[in-house]
């Protein structure tokens, strides 16, 4: 009997989109995922200013989908809403996400998301990581060099917790024993 699609291992290599979502501030993050590790390939934020939030939402699809058409990432991962207090924020911060979901599934590329305590989990070790020991983990990982804006760490933080989960997901047949020997 064949494993389910979730868990049959997909291709060792991968490019990784990696995407933090928000109304003013998207940060990006693009790794290389090979069986030696991974490789930062680019970073950044996606600034959209002030204005209507129409404008600023078509501005983050036309980004995302530039992202999409200049690196061709095969997947995409995206962080989960974190509720706020403020109903009002967490509806922009939704939107500015389906905004970027939107251009990721339009360029073709798998999308897979993760809580925001999983992604600090698997880059720190505790899913109660501040910004700062994030933005120290990735560029100790991923060995960037200058320095990296809060926002495009987080989003190669996501990145980063999809190849992890990519490479485990690759490995689960060994360690279940249902590997070739």
């Amino acid at each position: 009997m064949a494993a389910p699609a979730a868990l049959r291992p997909r291709a060792a290599s991968c490019r990784i989109l990696g995407l933090d979502p928000g109304s003013l501030r998207t940060g990006f993050g693009i790794i290389d995922c090979t069986p030696q590790g991974e490789r930062h390939v680019a970073s950044g934020v996606i600034r959209t200013g002030g204005g209507e939030l129409a404008q600023r939402l078509r501005h983050i699809y036309r980004e995302v989908a530039a992202l999409i058409e200049q690196h061709h990432p095969q997947e995409v991962a995206v962080e989960r809403v974190f509720v706020h207090r403020n109903p009002d924020s967490a509806l922009k911060l939704g939107q500015a996400r389906g905004a970027a979901i939107c251009a990721a599934a339009l360029g073709g590329a798998a999308l897979y998301e993760y809580a925001p305590r999983a992604i600090k989990l698997a880059v720190v070790g505790t899913g109660a990581a501040d910004k700062t020991q994030v933005q120290f983990m990735i560029q100790t990982l991923l060995a960037v060099q200058g320095p990296l804006a809060a926002d495009a760490a987080d989003a190669l933080a996501v990145g980063l917790c999809h190849g992890q989960t990519r490479r485990l997901q690759v490995l689960m047949p060994e360690v279940t024993g249902g590997g070739t020997r």
